[in-house]
């Protein structure tokens, strides 16, 4: 999977007009869904070539990030005439970036995107990376394929009209980056109080600091057989409490979801790995700050063990983790007990007062 270049842009419109015009293709053609549509899409939507090309609109959130959309999508870029030459523009959330990434790379075994981030968590994660998916069988992106973007446009400016709850969301993935990167970016990002409007300017440089940790990471090992599952801390309990927050009433954020997993699995990095305990108590500390708790009951323990089962990287059967045993101090592969698992999630109970 070749490097995609991403672009932190001052000016969107501007950016996105130079590299339509340079960028060879045929048909053009926008995924957005009904918010991104009325709130970002008018924003690019006076762009020539952008107006020649062919607008998709699907609902939002992510139960819609399921094989029916996907074919629905591609029903469209058939009856439209889209070639392996064509280019899909993505335009929104993690959801939109990996339901439009699957569907340009599984069409005609491959067609162009690009993504444009509309969220905190899409810019620095769902958009960057290759990685693309929908949702199957009640597990988060069980079915997939790596398939790069030609180019990511980040802009700053989509974040300003965030909620609350999506900020927190993306800034569970920044913290993770910085978890798995170094004391002096993991300074920088816990030093930031959620709490206070966030200066755009701040918010660039660590949003380009966030994205460039990634990117490092996923150059060096594009297909996730090595240092690439270290982006996985906080994903494999994580992943798993966003499923079971599915089956009631408040399903929660990707992102929420994380900050849970972090917790957990930053106690199995120090029950295993030696993990600093200072350093656990901090990052816990940070996530109760900000991060309402999510309430799950222990008789659900046994239905998160087998969502855990299901992890992507698991081998041969064995739950498989990413723990820490310091900061940037990455083990991967690591397999923990079902008795520490669960104890694992008494830990995040007991911390949030559950």
């Amino acid at each position: 999977m070749p490097a995609h270049k991403i672009v932190i842009s001052d000016d969107l419109k501007t950016d996105l007009e130079r590299f339509l015009s340079d960028f060879k293709h045929d048909r053009l053609f926008v995924l957005a869904d009904t918010n991104t549509r009325e709130k970002c899409y008018p924003l690019l939507q006076d762009i020539p070539r952008l107006q020649s090309g062919r607008l998709i609109t699907i609902p939002p959130g992510d139960s819609h990030k399921n094989p029916e959309q996907l074919s629905a999508i591609w029903q469209i870029l058939s009856d439209e005439g889209a070639s392996r030459n064509s280019l899909l523009i993505n335009i929104g959330g993690g959801m939109i970036t990996d339901l439009g990434g699957f569907a340009g790379a599984t069409f005609k075994r491959g067609i162009h995107t690009l993504n444009i981030p509309t969220t905190l968590m899409a810019s620095v994660d769902a958009a960057v990376g290759g990685k693309t998916g929908v949702n199957f069988n009640g597990l988060k992106n069980e079915i997939g394929a790596f398939h790069a973007p030609a180019c990511v446009f980040i802009d700053c400016r989509f974040l300003r009209t965030l909620d609350r709850d999506n900020i927190l969301s993306g800034y569970a993935e920044m913290i993770k980056h910085a978890l798995i990167s170094s004391g002096e970016v993991y300074a920088n990002v816990l030093s930031l109080d959620l709490d206070k409007p966030m200066d755009s300017g701040i918010l660039n440089a660590m949003v380009a600091q966030s994205v460039a940790i990634k990117e490092r990471i996923v150059e060096e090992d594009p297909h996730e057989k090595g240092i690439r599952k270290a982006l996985n801390l906080g994903h494999t309990i994580g992943h798993a409490i966003e499923s079971l927050s599915f089956k009631g009433a408040t399903p929660l954020l990707h992102g929420h979801a994380v900050a849970i997993g972090i917790v957990c699995e930053l106690y199995l990095s120090y029950k295993q790995c030696g993990f600093p305990s200072d350093r656990l108590t901090q990052v816990v500390h940070y996530i109760k700050e900000y991060y309402p708790p999510f309430f799950f009951h222990c008789k659900a323990y046994d239905y998160l063990y087998e969502r855990m089962t299901h992890d992507k990287k698991n081998e041969g059967g064995v739950i498989s983790f990413t723990l820490l045993s310091g900061i940037g101090e990455i083990r991967i592969n690591q397999s923990v007990s079902k008795e520490r698992i669960f104890d694992s999630l008494d830990f995040y109970r007991e911390s949030f007062g559950i």
